[in-house]
């Protein structure tokens, strides 16, 4: 496969950026979408170039790192999939692929495909966890939980973090990593002693991080790579509400 690369190329957060063309070639349809990028930055090395700076770690889709914008949308037009699980027989030969980084204010860029998304950490920083005492592990089934709640938890825990809900929203809105931060942990028993405060908290914070404000358009679930829903974010507004009642 050959194909014609434009990468948004930018060399600090303060530097004003531009598209950059670049032509990938004899690229393998079995490759992954960062093994591709891998490639064209050897040869850039080789000509004596500034590699392409793009975020990975595990390649496995789990840890979240290697969010980019792919053609326009957050990881690319694969469903449920992470840009490291992109393969690139999903794109036709001699096709011309945009990659650029997450397009948010609280996302700025570091270099070229890498932003920084800390301020994810401190949305969590401030409440997304247990802090009661809670011993140690319980046995099995020592805490009943109902099935569905149980379902619902493990749904939302699957959240990695990548931002993709955050670069595919027209307000910039991190509802749905708020909300899945929330809401494992408040259908849950550890979780319900300070479900209300969490809420309050972490919703408090993501709103001072300037994100914008959720108006359901429904594009951060539909690139979520985990699939996390959109009622998600209804069980998070449910709790801050009750928050704001008192």
């Amino acid at each position: 496969m050959n194909l014609t690369l434009k990468v948004w190329r930018q060399s600090g957060p303060k530097d004003s950026g531009r598209m950059v063309t670049y032509q990938a070639k004899d690229v393998s349809p079995d490759m992954s979408f960062l093994e591709m990028l891998d490639v064209v930055n050897e040869q850039l090395i080789l000509a004596g170039d500034d590699p392409i700076a793009f975020d990975h770690d595990c390649r496995e889709g789990i840890c979240g790192m290697c969010g980019m914008v792919i053609n326009g949308v957050a990881h690319g037009e694969q469903r449920a999939t992470t840009t490291c699980q992109l393969h690139m027989r999903h794109f036709e030969d001699g096709a011309t692929v945009t990659i650029e980084p997450w397009r948010a204010a609280p996302f700025p860029v570091v270099k070229d495909l890498v932003v920084d998304r800390s301020v994810f950490d401190r949305i969590i920083q401030a409440g997304g966890f247990v802090s009661v005492p809670a011993g140690s592990a319980p046995d099995a089934h020592s805490l009943p939980v109902r099935k569905e709640d149980a379902d619902d938890a493990f749904d939302a825990a699957t959240c990695i973090g990548c931002g993709a809900c955050v670069a595919a929203c027209p307000n910039g809105s991190a509802s749905l990593f708020t909300a899945a931060k929330i809401t494992h942990l408040s259908l849950l028993p550890q979780g319900q002693p300070e479900r209300i405060a969490r809420a309050k908290s972490m919703v408090d914070q993501m709103d001072a991080e300037g994100f914008g404000g959720c108006t359901n358009t429904g594009e951060c679930t539909a690139v979520c790579p985990k699939g996390i829903p959109l009622d998600t974010i209804a069980k998070m507004n449910s709790d801050y509400l009750k928050a704001n009642a008192k």
